[in-house]
């Protein structure tokens, strides 16, 4: 998730299901107000700390991430506790007085996560271990997330079958990549003007005559 450092403006961002256990890419997206996160690899709820200071967030799903333990009050009340502002949390209203409870209940983040080294002197990354989602399981969280990301465009929202056969003969993790791709395409065109837009369209216009051409000839 680096690139979201060279998008400071961005609003939306879904990375659901991407084995991301930092979250210090996004301390400098200012403009953020909603965080899809679910079932990652976020060890421990340090990671808030470089979400605190977010002026705009308001909407944060962190479910199914190791980082929320085994007593769901505790890290409910923890994240309330340093993200007051927060309206939507793991898809259930915040109420004022769960934001009352957590100056009591929750803990306060005041420093970032420790990192732990490995031989060549980067951050330890968990994104290697296995998830146990089925494919189907994966593709149902893409194509949700992919689509509300078409909504918050004004685009119309993109069919299972359609979604699903990009490249039927691909790997699991060769699909996950490419759907991964489209979703950062479609919160980048968010980022451009008309200009930029524009541009893009003129791109992919060669590039669509481009494939049509190349598939004329296979056939």
């Amino acid at each position: 998730i680096s690139i979201c450092r060279d998008l400071p403006n961005i609003e939306v961002i879904t990375f659901s299901v991407n084995g991301i256990s930092d979250l210090e890419p996004l301390n400098q997206c200012q403009n953020l107000s909603e965080l899809y996160l679910r079932k990652n690899n976020i060890a421990s709820l340090n990671e808030l700390f470089y979400l605190k200071n977010l002026p705009r967030l308001r909407v944060l799903w962190l479910s199914e991430n190791p980082c929320c333990g085994s007593d769901p009050h505790h890290y409910r009340m923890t994240v309330l506790r340093n993200l007051p502002s927060l309206q939507k949390l793991d898809n259930q209203a915040v109420t004022e007085e769960e934001l009352s409870q957590a100056l009591v209940d929750g803990e306060e983040i005041t420093a970032p996560p420790a990192r732990r080294k490995v031989e060549n002197g980067s951050p330890e990354s968990s994104a290697a271990e296995s998830t146990t989602e089925t494919e189907s399981e994966l593709l149902n969280i893409s194509l949700e997330e992919t689509n509300k990301i078409r909504e918050e465009l004004g685009m119309k929202p993109l069919p299972r079958d359609k979604f699903s056969s990009f490249s039927p003969r691909e790997t699991d993790c060769s699909r996950k990549k490419r759907n991964n791709i489209l979703n950062a395409i479609l919160l980048l065109l968010k980022e451009l003007d008309t200009e930029g837009l524009e541009l893009v369209q003129q791109s992919v216009g060669r590039r669509l005559q481009a494939s049509r051409k190349k598939e004329l000839q296979e056939d």
